[in-house]
């Protein structure tokens, strides 16, 4: 019973940041793709921040419970906004900034969060009802939002950072710099067994996005402190 009160614990604290970084990365590819002439997202309604738009059951739903009953943070994905390049006016940048729209959301949230947990820690008496709830919930915020930028920028297809890699290739070397697509299920697998057997290769690879959650808490404190 304690480790299912632990459970939903985890879940009510961590679920307000989630769904706001994977609303707020989602909206930020079709905002930008409407930028760079693109109404594809536009038109099947993701141009929103509205959850129920960029569902998805296994993102959204099943692999966040599975996250938080073995010990994490409620962490996950949503439904990938439909882009037709073909639209854009200038190819390649389009192709760069939309990719990079949603990592950059999530880092500009990730960094609003670390700025109120400074702000409370600092300006809010810790005997204000809610002041450790917001805290905590506000660190899960920033530690969610700078995990999902760096996963996103890993540059593997068909993740954001290759589409980003990709807009400065062509030819020959964007063919098979996209052929690694291919091969990415089966790191993906072999990373998570590996981390099962005990050789942590994802926290090792999220590493730096954790430490630039964990300085720009710290950095805010000693601003406002």
């Amino acid at each position: 019973m304690e480790n299912m009160n632990q459970i939903i614990f985890t879940i009510a604290q961590s679920l307000p940041g989630f769904l706001l970084a994977i609303v707020a990365h989602e909206a930020a590819h079709a905002w930008m793709a409407l930028r760079f002439g693109d109404r594809t997202a536009q038109a099947a309604g993701r141009l929103t921040l509205n959850p129920a738009a960029h569902y998805d059951p296994w993102g959204t739903v099943l692999f966040p419970l599975l996250s938080a009953v073995t010990g994490f943070a409620v962490i996950g994905w949503a439904k990938p906004v439909p882009i037709d390049i073909r639209n854009f006016r200038e190819m390649r940048k389009g192709i760069f900034w939309v990719s990079f729209a949603g990592p950059l959301a999530n880092i500009i949230l990730g960094t609003l969060s670390a700025f109120v947990v400074a702000l409370i820690a600092t300006q809010v008496s810790p005997d204000f009802a809610y002041y450790t709830v917001l805290i905590a919930m506000l660190k899960y915020s920033v530690f969610i939002n700078f995990i999902l930028a760096g996963f996103n920028l890993i540059p593997l297809p068909p993740l954001d950072g290759s589409k980003m890699v990709s807009a400065f290739l062509k030819g020959p070397t964007l063919y098979k710099y996209e052929s690694l697509a291919a091969y990415t299920p089966m790191i993906f697998m072999g990373t998570l067994l590996l981390s099962f057997v005990g050789i942590h290769t994802i926290g090792y690879l999220l590493m730096p996005a954790q430490w630039a959650g964990q300085f720009l808490i710290f950095t805010f404190y000693q601003l406002l402190g």
